[in-house]
């Protein structure tokens, strides 16, 4: 029998992409382990030297558009959070604090994207750590600290350029928009393996900024 493909979900509390993707990889994760692990977006983009969505003018407001009607389509309640972008470190130390179980990124997310609450404090989260029994001096603990930047050069080290990512394998598949892409290529590697998919692979650049 054919070992089903190594299943991991790069994420961050600031994006209300993730916030709508978590729901279809709570699903998933039904069906077949999937990895969870949250990551700090502003870091990759460091890294890539790219700028977010939401500190370019015009996209921004774009960006808070689209996934608005998106969570409309999907009939999954949103409402912004006092301020965005905003510092999710505190959030996503509390993921790590409480284990990263299914429980949490439920109730981080519910508070930060269904309730449209601040997240951006250990004194912001003081409610959903004490809904999810943390102790709120687990937020300043170096272990937690150590997990999340370790997973974030995890990410890094498997190509991960933007939020959410799921990583098939060790094909990676960025977007909420995209999960429908993502399943089909689960259950049926040969999608990717036609000749013009492999022929993407080596595309040459015939311009450089």
């Amino acid at each position: 029998m054919t070992t089903p493909p190594t299943l991991c979900w790069y994420f961050d509390f600031i994006s209300p992409f993730a916030y709508l993707h978590w729901r279809k990889i709570r699903t998933l994760a039904t069906q077949q382990p999937v990895e969870l692990v949250p990551i700090l977006f502003a870091a990759v983009l460091n890294a890539h030297g790219q700028k977010g969505p939401a500190e370019i003018p015009g996209k921004r407001e774009f960006t808070y558009r689209h996934v608005l009607w998106q969570a409309r389509r999907e009939g999954i309640a949103l409402r912004f959070p006092p301020a965005h972008p905003f510092n999710p470190i505190p959030a996503l130390r509390l993921c790590i604090a409480a284990g990263t179980t299914p429980a949490a990124i439920d109730a981080i997310y519910r508070w930060i994207w269904a309730e449209g609450r601040a997240a951006d404090s250990a004194e912001a989260l003081a409610p959903v750590n004490a809904a999810l029994g943390v102790d709120p001096a687990m937020l300043a603990n170096e272990t937690v600290k150590a997990t999340l930047r370790s997973n974030t050069d995890a990410a890094l080290g498997a190509g991960v350029f933007g939020v959410p990512t799921l990583l098939v394998g060790d094909t990676l598949f960025w977007g909420n928009d995209v999960h429908a892409f993502a399943l089909e290529a689960l259950h049926d590697p040969a999608l990717l393996d036609d000749a013009e998919m492999r022929r993407i692979a080596s595309l040459q650049v015939a311009v450089h900024r």
